[in-house]
């Protein structure tokens, strides 16, 4: 079976060279170190995504693959989310998936808050929010996804 990252579909297929897990603390808690930083860290599985990490066929599998990716359905997902280490955040290709009113994909929303779309519309709305909720602000993408949501599109 082909797998497919739910963010973009290639980007932690290789992660597993650079994010490196030293001893496993807990159950679900590991000392882990980036590679190329190294930079050290802990990381904590998601609760919501314990049952999907128990299975280590996928990693097993594939060992160039960041290890605490999971298949859910034919997609890839970070079982930690939530502890991931400044590499994987600043890496994020895709944030915000972008439909209309109807269920229509839209566009998408790169890590670096670049709009991806050929709706004018949407482009137009994305030109407003960039003008009315700087970069600088800390919660930027929220205050984004919240204003686009204001205007009929569904955002995840």
């Amino acid at each position: 079976m082909t797998f497919t990252c739910r963010q973009c579909g290639t980007c932690c297929m290789y992660l597993g060279d650079y994010i490196v897990i030293d001893h496993q603390i807990g159950p679900f808690e590991f000392a882990c170190e980036s590679v190329s930083t190294g930079t050290t860290f802990t990381a904590r599985v998601d609760e919501d995504k314990r049952e999907i990490f128990r299975n280590h066929t996928f990693p097993d599998e594939n060992p160039h693959a960041c290890r605490f990716l999971r298949p859910e359905g034919s997609f890839l997902r970070c079982t930690i989310h939530t502890d991931s280490p400044a590499q994987c955040k600043f890496y994020r290709c895709v944030i915000m998936r972008i439909t209309g009113p109807g269920g229509n994909p839209l566009g998408t929303v790169t890590g670096t808050l670049n709009l991806h779309s050929d709706d004018t519309l949407l482009r137009a709305r994305w030109e407003t929010a960039e003008k009315n909720i700087p970069e600088s602000l800390p919660d930027v993408e929220e205050r984004r996804k919240v204003y686009l949501t204001g205007h009929g599109y569904m955002v995840e």
